[in-house]
């Protein structure tokens, strides 16, 4: 098949060029570079099924494909909140031009949507029938509620337009070429680490994240896009939770560091608990995450030691 990813030169989107790519697709990745890196794909760049398109999807694009994977929208604090009203713009207008195109080409659109739409969930572990609570005002609702939005589309085009949809909610994902400057727990911590800095825990560390290894988050996408009968919402993550003290203690054993854990405080709107049910997964896709966290932290910072090697 000819297959769009958007936001195909960031952290997930790469992997999942790569992995579509190894299944013998046609690729073309679409990416404006605002948070994606050419060296995510430039081991891509030979590959004669492989496209590299340099543009943003604010603004429509014409292509003939049969699949989309809708990853484009800056995912860490840092960058969504650096530029507000562009978030806003990525997820909504960006996501019409998706649906248009998919609905003129009938081509199957998947939207990588969050768990951020959860908000700061009131039940826990999160399901898919749960609404959220979100702060539609706050600092982080640019991306909040621009991915809710983006669902919303999703469903109407699906409902009004007959258009092919999947939807899927990404909790907290790490692996090699996560960037480095994007704020996120396991990039900091293991830079921190690596460099015997002082590891900064937002809080008193009881908050609690789950981490699921980018491969794993790869191959659930891979599963619903093809998956027959089933649009989704769904969501894809990690359900084995641990606390942000804990964590940064697993890096630093991991990385034999010796860096000192400090306290800060906790920025606002910032979940107190994030983990996913994902028994509707297990049960539609017959997926679930394989990587211990321990492996995965192991692989990851290899590749931020290589980086800071690279300098």
């Amino acid at each position: 098949m000819r297959i769009l990813v958007t936001g195909g030169a960031g952290f997930i989107g790469s992997h999942l060029c790569e992995r579509l790519l190894g299944q013998g697709h046609d690729v073309i990745c679409l990416d404006n570079f605002f948070t994606g890196s050419k060296d995510n794909i430039i081991h891509l760049l030979d590959n004669r099924r492989f496209e590299l398109v340099r543009h943003d999807i604010v603004e429509p694009v014409l292509l003939e494909v049969d699949r989309i994977y809708n990853l484009a929208c800056p995912a860490s604090p840092v960058h969504y909140q650096y530029n507000p009203v562009k978030t806003v713009k990525t997820s909504v207008m960006g996501t019409i031009n998706m649906l248009g195109m998919a609905k003129r080409v009938k081509a199957r659109i998947l939207q990588a949507s969050t768990s951020e739409v959860y908000g700061d969930p009131q039940i826990h572990p999160q399901t898919e029938d749960y609404w959220g609570n979100v702060n539609p005002i706050g600092i982080r609702s640019c991306y909040d509620e621009g991915k809710r939005v983006a669902e919303t589309l999703m469903m109407d085009y699906h409902r009004q337009n007959g258009v092919d949809i999947r939807i899927i909610r990404i909790f907290n994902t790490y692996g090699p070429r996560m960037a480095e400057n994007d704020g996120r727990v396991v990039s900091n911590f293991i830079l921190q680490a690596l460099r015997n800095e002082d590891i900064t825990v937002y809080g008193d560390g009881s908050q609690t994240r789950s981490f699921c290894y980018v491969a794993d988050l790869v191959e659930g996408m891979n599963r619903m896009m093809e998956c027959e009968g089933f649009i989704g919402p769904v969501n894809l993550g990690n359900p084995t939770e641990n606390t942000i003290l804990e964590f940064a203690e697993k890096i630093v054993k991991i990385t034999n560091s010796r860096s000192r854990i400090i306290f800060k405080p906790l920025p606002q709107d910032d979940p107190k608990q994030r983990r996913p049910d994902i028994s509707l997964a297990g049960a539609k896709l017959d997926w679930k995450p394989l990587v211990a966290l321990e492996d995965g932290l192991r692989m990851t910072a290899e590749y931020f030691e290589a980086c800071i090697a690279k300098g």
